[in-house]
């Protein structure tokens, strides 16, 4: 995965049309499936929770179903992008003590892993406004920098694969 320029605003517009659309499609659906189920399976004055839940977990399905069809749009791009640096950061931090173990003993790779983590975290900070630990972040990069910087390696992104993570154990 590679780290890619965004449009803050333009992400922004297009996740919250793509949330607004998932929750109208979410509650209409399940009312309709819900109401179609129950007309024809519900039983007058008995509990039909598990119609409404049926017609629940349709319309989840549905939605997505659509979703990972419209994945490859291009109005998704951002938003496709984004969730999968998530994933992808998410990946890494759960392997992060062994990563700075690895660190701390200047391996190459962990170096470039920890790179693109720190630069990522920093890009969806941004993305989504969150500052509040924003300046922690830079002086853990600049910090990084420099253990890049004495090992010979780049600040840039690039080299960082995510095959290079299943080096640093199974999860």
């Amino acid at each position: 995965m590679k780290l890619i320029e965004i449009d803050k605003p333009r992400y922004r517009r297009h996740l919250n049309l793509v949330f607004g659309g998932i929750a109208v499609t979410l509650i209409v659906l399940s009312l309709a499936v819900s109401t179609l189920l129950i007309e024809l399976f519900g039983t007058p004055g008995g509990s039909n929770f598990w119609l409404n839940l049926g017609g629940v977990v349709m319309a989840a399905v549905v939605v997505v179903i659509v979703l990972q069809k419209l994945r490859r749009h291009p109005f998704m791009r951002e938003v496709v992008y984004v969730w999968d640096l998530k994933q992808q950061l998410n990946r890494i931090y759960r392997k992060q003590r062994r990563l700075q173990a690895a660190v701390d003993d200047n391996d190459p790779d962990a170096l470039l892993i920890m790179n693109f983590f720190y630069r990522g975290s920093k890009q969806l900070y941004e993305l989504d406004d969150n500052l509040v630990t924003h300046d922690e972040l830079v002086d853990k990069i600049r910090h990084h920098d420099k253990l890049l910087e004495s090992a010979g390696l780049s600040t840039s992104t690039d080299a960082y694969e995510p095959s290079m993570l299943d080096r640093f154990g199974a999860r």
